[in-house]
C-alpha cells in the first residue's frame, strides 16, 4: 500500500439497514426481550448509519421490536441531519420539541411485556427517564442480552476490517524506518498516530508505546519516557479506517534484543501461533484463551499473562466476543477477533504479538499479516 493509497468501498445501503434491522428485532424476541431501545453510539451507527453530529442531553432513540416497524425518536432540531443518513428511509420517524417531555413521547414505542435490551451506551439520565414514564418497564444491557449482535461480520465487514489491518501493517512497516532511541515515547507515538491517517484511517483510537519497564503495563500511556538502546518497546495501536477497526501490537527492540527478550519473545510467538492453530467453527472462545495461556503457564510465565487473550472488534476496537475463561459462546465463521497473549516483567519490559483474525469455515485467516519475528530499530 502506497502514501496515496486508500481503499474504496460501496456504501451500506438502506436495504442493508433494513436487514439488519429486521435480523436484530428477531434476535431480541427469541432472546426474550421486548424488544431493543438504542440511544446514539456504535449501535446505531451499525444499525442505521446515523451517527448525530452531537450527543447531547437530548433524547434520540431507536426502537426496534418484532412485531413493529423500526421506529426512531429525534429532537425535532436533528431531523434533518437524521434524513440524510443511509438507514433513515428504513424507519419510522417521529420528533420531539424543546419544552415537550421526549420521555412521553417514547412511552408508545415500549408498549408490551418483557424486558428491554438497550444500548451499552445509554445514557443514565434518558434511562431513568424511560422508568419514571414506564415504571413497569425493565432493561438488560446489551452486551449481557444480545452479546453477539455485531459478533458476526458479513463479507463487507470483513472486507473492510482486513482493509483497516493492512492500513495498520503499513504504518508498522514503516515506524521501523523511524529512529527510537533518544526520543520520548510520545514522539513515536504521534509518528503512529500520523502514518495510520496517512494509510487511510480516519480516527486513531490509541497509539501505545511502552518502552523498557514501561512495557510491562499492558495498557500504558505512552509518556515522556526516553527510548534508550537496549529497550524492548510494546506497540500497540489501532483506530478506524471507513468505519471498521484495526488493532494489532507487535515488540521491537532498540538495537540487539537480550536472551532473555528474545526467549521470551519467542514464547509469546509459539502461544500467538498455537491460539491461532486452535481457530475454527465450534469451538468456544474460553478455549482459545486457554491455548495461549497453557502455552505461556507450561514455560512458568503464567502469573506474568495477565490479560485476556483476546476481543472482538468491528465497528468499535473492543466489542464482543471476549477470548477469555468462561466465555462459552461457540466460533462462528465471520466472527473477528484479536488474538494477543503476553508477558509482562514487571520493572523490566513486556512482551505482546496481536493479530486480529477472521473466522473461516474451516479455520482462521490473519487480518494482520506483519513478521512476528522481533524488529530491531535504531
Amino acid at each position: 500500500m502506497t502514501t496515496t493509497e486508500r481503499p474504496s468501498f460501496p456504501a451500506f445501503t438502506t436495504d442493508d439497514y433494513r436487514a439488519r434491522m429486521a435480523r436484530v428485532a428477531r434476535d431480541a424476541g427469541e432472546a426474550g426481550l421486548a424488544g431493543l431501545v438504542v440511544t446514539p453510539g456504535p449501535d446505531l451507527v451499525w444499525l442505521t448509519g446515523y451517527r448525530p453530529t452531537a450527543i447531547t442531553e437530548r433524547l434520540t432513540m431507536l426502537v426496534l421490536r418484532a412485531d413493529a416497524d423500526p421506529a426512531l425518536l429525534v429532537p425535532v432540531l436533528e431531523r434533518p441531519d437524521l434524513e440524510r443518513a443511509e438507514g433513515a428511509a428504513a424507519v419510522a420517524v417521529r420528533d420531539w420539541a424543546d419544552g415537550t417531555d421526549p420521555y412521553r413521547a417514547a412511552a408508545d414505542l415500549l408498549a408490551g411485556s418483557g424486558p428491554w435490551g438497550v444500548s451499552d451506551s445509554a445514557w443514565a439520565l434518558h434511562l431513568l427517564g424511560l422508568q419514571r414514564e414506564l415504571p413497569h418497564t425493565a432493561y438488560r444491557a446489551l452486551t449481557d442480552a444480545m452479546p453477539m449482535m455485531r459478533a458476526v461480520k458479513d463479507d463487507a465487514e470483513v472486507a473492510r476490517l482486513a482493509a483497516a489491518g493492512a492500513a495498520a501493517d503499513a504504518a508498522y512497516e514503516q515506524v521501523l524506518r523511524l529512529p527510537f532511541a533518544g526520543r520520548r515515547e510520545t514522539e513515536v507515538a504521534a509518528d503512529l498516530a500520523a502514518l495510520l491517517r496517512r494509510f487511510g484511517h480516519e480516527q486513531v483510537d490509541f497509539t501505545v508505546v511502552g518502552s523498557g519497564p514501561n512495557g510491562a503495563n499492558p495498557h500504558h500511556e505512552a509518556g515522556d519516557r526516553v527510548i534508550r538502546t537496549g529497550d524492548a518497546v510494546v506497540l500497540d495501536f489501532g483506530g478506524l479506517l471507513h468505519g471498521y477497526g484495526s488493532d494489532t501490537t507487535r515488540t521491537v527492540s532498540v538495537g540487539e534484543p537480550s536472551a532473555e527478550v528474545l526467549a521470551v519473545h519467542h514464547l509469546v510467538r509459539q502461544a500467538q501461533q498455537a491460539a491461532f492453530e486452535a481457530v475454527r467453527p465450534g469451538v468456544t472462545c474460553q478455549e482459545i484463551d486457554r491455548v495461549a495461556r497453557r502455552v505461556i503457564t507450561d514455560m512458568g510465565h503464567g502469573p506474568h499473562f495477565i490479560h485476556r487473550t483476546g476481543h472482538g472488534i468491528g465497528v468499535t476496537t473492543h466489542e464482543p466476543p471476549y477470548m477469555v475463561e468462561g466465555e462459552t459462546q461457540p466460533l462462528v465463521p465471520g466472527m473477528c477477533f484479536s488474538i494477543e497473549p503476553g508477558i509482562y516483567l514487571s520493572g523490566r519490559f513486556g512482551v505482546r504479538i496481536e493479530d486480529i483474525v477472521v473466522v473461516t469455515e474451516d479455520g482462521g485467516r490473519r487480518l494482520n499479516t506483519t513478521d512476528h519475528s522481533i524488529a530491531v530499530v535504531s
